[in-house]
C-alpha cells in the first residue's frame, strides 16, 4: 500500500553514507535535496557540507542538488559545494530527476538520491527508478507545510520498519527467508 514511498535504504544522516562503497558498486552520481538533508533549512553550506562534497567528488562521483526552492537559495549553496543544481524542481515530478541525471551523465542504475522527505524526495526518486536513501531531518524546526507532511510520514515509516523487522523486503518482494530458501533448493 505504501511501498511507493519506501526508501531503498534509511540512514541516520547524509554524512554517514559510504559514498566510496557506492562508487565501487557502480554508482557515479548522487542527487541531493538541500534543506534538512545537508544543512538546516535556509542555512549556507557549512564546513561539514564542504568536506562532504570534497570527499564525494574526490571519490569520483558527480553531484546535483535538486530543490523545490528558489534559485536565490539553491545557486549560492551549489556554488559553495561546487555542484550542479536544479531549483524549483517540482519534486516529486520525474522530469527534474531525469534532468539531474543528464547533467551528471548518469542513468537510473548509476545514480542514487538522498533526501529527508518521503512524499517529495523519496517518492520522486522511486517514481523515476533511482535508488533512494532517506535520511533523518537535520533540524526539527520546519515550515508548517513540512511539519504537516511529517504526520502521515510517521505512518508510512512505521509500516516500512515493521516489514524490515519481519525480515521482509519493504518494497513488497519475497522475505529474506524466502529468498534464501530459494537459493538452497
Amino acid at each position: 500500500m505504501f511501498e511507493k514511498f519506501y526508501p531503498g535504504k534509511r540512514m541516520e544522516s547524509s554524512y554517514v553514507i559510504p559514498y566510496e562503497k557506492l562508487y565501487e558498486k557502480g554508482i557515479r552520481g548522487v542527487i541531493f535535496d538541500i534543506d534538512n538533508t545537508l544543512v538546516p533549512h535556509g542555512a549556507p553550506a557549512d564546513e561539514r557540507a564542504l568536506s562532504l562534497f570534497a570527499r564525494i567528488h574526490g571519490a569520483g562521483l558527480q553531484t546535483c542538488l535538486l530543490s523545490n526552492n528558489k534559485e536565490s537559495r539553491v545557486k549560492p549553496f551549489a556554488e559553495q559545494v561546487e555542484s550542479a543544481y536544479i531549483h524549483k524542481a517540482g519534486k516529486p515530478s520525474r522530469k527534474s530527476y531525469r534532468r539531474a541525471m543528464e547533467m551528471m551523465g548518469t542513468d537510473r542504475r548509476s545514480t542514487v538520491f538522498v533526501g529527508d522527505q518521503l512524499f517529495t524526495d523519496i517518492w520522486g526518486a522511486n517514481r523515476t527508478g533511482i535508488y533512494s536513501i532517506l535520511v533523518n531531518p537535520i533540524n526539527p524546526k520546519e515550515e508548517i507545510q513540512i511539519v504537516l507532511k511529517r504526520i502521515p510520514e510517521k505512518l508510512v515509516l512505521y509500516c516500512y520498519e515493521r516489514r524490515l523487522k519481519a525480515g521482509e523486503d519493504p518494497a513488497g518482494g519475497k522475505s529474506r527467508k524466502q529468498k534464501n530458501k530459494g537459493k538452497r533448493g
